[in-house]
């Protein structure tokens, strides 16, 4: 009796001396492993998303997924199709008439891979990545072709509203949390709605592009709260506002031009993204 009483008393010594476990250990390990896929998904989907605002806008087939020199024509080779790394080795210019390929197309490959990888550390090993991962390509396609041709096309956001909308929804019945995709879905026409009304009081002056990006954005800023909405929708007007106001100071456009919206609705869902639960929590106190 009294060994198995000093037993315990030695066992109980031991345990308040270990160290508690350092929680998230394996997560630790796994979660920069899987921003690196991220990161490589991204490089690869950023080359694909430079073909598909080319081409969508001009009415050209996306597939097959071969890009050609603007100049000469060649078709890109094996070696031409890595991404950023083959733009940096031919120095910026094509490998046979030498002309000089725009640094936007590393650049965009650079931007998909930071996405890609930063919304694994946002959201950590969640059944829902691939849905962000399909929502943030179709908006940097969206963004490209909104700056190029003050377009918002159909063929690139019905199919990213239909792919995103079903990863979340098998995201969310996965994690046990249904509720999350009947949230994402009303935020989504929320925010749709809310840009109808602005297009109707605007009369012309904003786009319907822009009212369906919107439901697209809601989708997914709602699937993580009502809070990250709100900070979306209000950013996308803030840094619209802000935009517009420098261009017109630099007199790079005038007052009857039409100046793209959808560009500062998706910088305004990525900082929603980010910090929104963080600002919703700080403005209601």
């Amino acid at each position: 009796m009294l060994g198995e009483v000093a037993d315990e008393g030695n066992h109980d010594r031991a345990c308040r001396r270990r160290p508690p476990p350092r929680p998230g250990r394996g997560g630790s390990r796994v979660i920069p492993a899987l921003a690196g896929v991220g990161g490589l998904l991204g490089l690869v989907a950023g080359s694909f998303l430079n073909m598909v605002a080319d081409r969508v806008p001009a009415g050209r087939p996306v597939m097959p997924p071969l890009a050609a020199c603007p100049a000469c024509g060649r078709r890109a080779r094996v070696g031409d199709r890595v991404p950023v790394l083959s733009w940096l080795l031919r120095h910026g210019r094509c490998g046979d008439c030498g002309t000089v390929v725009s640094v936007r197309s590393p650049l965009v490959e650079v931007v998909t891979a930071a996405a890609f990888a930063g919304l694994v550390f946002l959201l950590g090993a969640s059944w829902a990545l691939p849905g962000y991962w399909w929502a943030a390509g179709t908006a940097i396609a969206l963004t490209l072709t909104d700056l190029d041709h003050r377009r918002i096309p159909d063929r690139i956001l019905v199919p990213g509203i239909i792919g995103a909308g079903g990863l979340l929804a098998a995201a969310a019945f996965l994690e046990g949390g249904p509720w999350a995709i009947a949230r994402a879905l009303a935020g989504g026409a929320a925010y749709f709605g809310l840009l109808l009304v602005v297009a109707l009081a605007a009369r012309g002056g904003f786009g319907f592009g822009d009212v369906k990006l919107g439901f697209l954005l809601g989708l997914v800023l709602a699937y993580r709260s009502w809070g990250t909405l709100a900070v979306g929708a209000f950013a996308a007007f803030a840094l619209g506002g802000l935009a517009a106001v420098g261009l017109l100071v630099a007199r790079r456009v005038g007052r009857k031009d039409a100046i793209p919206f959808g560009p500062a609705m998706v910088a305004g869902a990525a900082l929603a993204l980010a910090c929104g639960e963080v600002i919703a929590r700080w403005y209601l106190g």
